[in-house]
C-alpha cells in the first residue's frame, strides 16, 4: 500500500472496497433514469441562466432641456391640402407656425374617386420655383395697403402670394382668394385652389418640439399671430362651395421612436398577456361629421419611457445634442437603448356654433360658441418616467450553484429509490426461503 498522507485521516469521502459493492438491475435502472433526469434538470439551469428579463422600474423624470418627436399620419378626405396648416406651440413660449420641415402632405383624389393619392409636396402653399427668384431684381412688389411682413425676402416688399397674405394678416384683412393681386395672379394661386377643391389630403411625417406641455394642431387657412392671439384666415375655408368638413382618420400618432417586435415581444409576458406596451392608444381613430364649423381636440398624456438592452451600461455614451441628430433617429441609443414614450388619450369634440348634446343624450352638457375648426392635440408631460431594464434572471454563480443542488438532489433521491428497490426484493427473497 502506498505510504498515507497527512490528509488521508481528512477525508469525508470514504470508499468501499469493490467485494462490498452489490449491482442489481434495478440499481442500473435507476441510474440511467437519473442521468437522464439530471440531464434535464440541468439544461432546465441553463436556459434559465440564458434567459434574459425585463424589469420595468418607476422614477422621476429629471430631465431637463430635452427634445420629443411627435410622429403623425392623418388623413383628411373632405379638405384638399392647399387649405391646411400645421402649427405647434407650448408654454415655453416657442412656436412652430406652418411647419414644413419633415412634414409632407399627399394630395388625394376625393371619395368618390376612391381617394387615392394624387401628389406628395412640403407641406407649404407654394413650391421655391414659384418664389418670385425670376423676377427683377429691382422688383418691389406691392403690399396694397398693409405693412410688409417682418420676414420677407425683400425688406419692405411683398414678392409672392405668400407675403402678400402675411402682410393682410398683419391687420387682419381678409384676404380671401387673392383677385386683382398680381403676385397672387401670377402663381395662380386662385385657380390651384379651385382645381383641388374636391381633393383630400394627407399630413404625414415628423416634428421636433420641446418636451414641455405643448398643443400642436391642423386648422383651415394661413395661421399669424394678432397681438397676443394665435388666428387663421378662414375665408377660404368657410366661403367655398364644396362643403369642407374636418372629417379624419389617425392612421397612427406617437410620441419618439417606435419600439422593434422582437423588443415588443418581451415586454409582453406571458403572466400578463393583457399588457399592451407601446400600442398608440390613438391608431386607427376615426372621427366623422358634416359640420364645417367643428373642433376635435385630443387630449394626450406623455409618460417617457426608456428600454435599456443586456450591457447598455457598458457602452460610454455622450450626449449627442439634439441640432447633430437626424429627425427620426432622435431617441436611439449608439448602444441600443430607445428613449421614446407612452401615452394615454382622450378626446372631445363641439359644434362652434354652441348647443348641447341631445343627440348624444346629454342635455346637460352645454358647448360655448367660436373658434376654429379643426384638430387639436393638447399633450402634457408626465413627471414620472419608466425605464425597462434588461436583466438576466440568474447570475453565473447562481447557475453553478443550481447545477449542484440538482446534482446532490437527483444523485440522493436516486440512491433512495435504489435502496427501497433493493431492500423490498431482500425481503421478498427471505419470504420465498421461508
Amino acid at each position: 500500500m502506498p505510504p498515507k498522507s497527512r490528509f488521508t485521516r481528512l477525508d469525508a469521502f470514504t470508499k468501499t472496497v469493490e467485494d462490498a459493492r452489490v449491482r442489481t438491475t434495478s440499481g442500473g435502472i435507476v441510474t440511467i433514469g437519473s442521468l437522464l433526469v439530471l440531464l434535464y434538470l440541468i439544461w432546465g439551469e441553463w436556459s434559465d441562466y440564458r434567459r434574459i428579463a425585463v424589469h420595468p422600474e418607476l422614477i422621476v423624470d429629471k430631465s431637463r432641456g430635452e427634445k420629443m418627436e411627435i410622429h403623425l399620419n392623418i388623413t383628411f378626405p373632405r379638405l384638399p391640402c392647399e387649405l391646411l396648416t400645421l402649427d405647434v406651440m407650448d408654454v415655453s413660449g416657442e412656436q412652430q407656425v406652418g411647419v414644413m420641415h419633415g412634414v409632407s402632405k399627399v394630395r388625394l383624389a376625393s371619395e368618390a374617386q376612391g381617394g387615392g393619392a394624387l401628389d406628395i409636396n412640403a407641406l407649404d402653399l407654394h413650391s421655391p420655383d414659384e418664389a418670385a427668384f425670376h423676377l427683377d431684381p429691382d422688383y418691389c412688389g406691392d403690399c396694397y395697403g398693409a405693412p410688409a411682413p417682418s420676414n420677407a425676402k425683400k425688406p419692405g416688399c411683398c414678392n409672392n402670394c405668400d407675403e402678400v397674405r402675411e402682410a393682410y394678416a398683419s391687420v387682419s384683412w381678409a384676404f380671401t382668394r387673392g383677385e386683382n393681386v398680381e403676385q397672387c395672379e401670377r402663381e395662380g394661386y386662385s385657380k390651384r385652389l379651385d382645381a383641388q377643391r374636391s381633393e383630400g389630403c394627407r399630413i404625414e411625417g415628423a416634428l421636433r418640439v420641446n418636451k414641455v406641455i405643448g398643443n400642436f394642431h391642423i386648422a383651415p387657412g394661413k395661421s399669424f399671430s394678432n397681438g397676443n392671439m394665435h388666428v387663421h384666415d378662414l375665408g377660404n375655408y368657410f366661403e367655398s362651395p364644396v362643403e369642407h368638413t374636418f372629417t379624419h382618420y389617425i392612421h397612427s400618432l406617437r410620441f419618439g421612436p417606435q419600439l422593434p417586435d422582437d423588443i415588443k415581444n418581451k415586454l409582453r409576458t406571458k403572466a400578463s398577456p393583457w399588457t399592451n406596451h407601446h400600442a398608440n392608444p390613438l391608431d386607427k381613430t376615426s372621427q366623422t361629421t358634416n359640420d364645417r364649423s367643428f373642433n376635435f381636440m385630443y387630449f394626450v398624456k406623455v409618460v417617457s419611457t426608456a428600454y435599456l438592452p443586456l450591457g447598455w451600461e457598458k457602452a460610454q455614451n455622450k450626449k449627442v445634442p439634439h441640432e447633430a441628430v437626424d429627425l427620426g433617429a432622435y431617441g436611439h441609443g449608439p448602444d441600443g437603448s430607445i428613449e421614446t414614450h407612452q401615452y394615454s388619450a382622450t378626446s372631445h369634440k363641439r359644434s362652434l356654433l354652441g348647443g348641447d348634446d341631445s343627440a348624444e343624450g346629454h342635455k346637460e352638457r352645454l358647448h360655448a360658441k367660436g373658434g376654429i375648426p379643426g384638430v387639436f392635440f393638447s399633450y402634457d408631460i408626465s413627471p414620472m418616467k419608466v425605464i425597462n431594464r434588461e436583466q438576466r434572471t440568474k447570475t453565473f454563480a447562481g447557475f453553478l450553484t443550481g447545477v449542484c443542488a440538482v446534482i446532490g438532489g437527483t444523485l440522493t433521491v436516486a440512491a433512495a429509490i435504489d435502496r427501497g428497490f433493493y431492500e423490498g426484493s431482500q425481503r421478498v427473497k427471505k419470504l420465498h426461503q421461508r
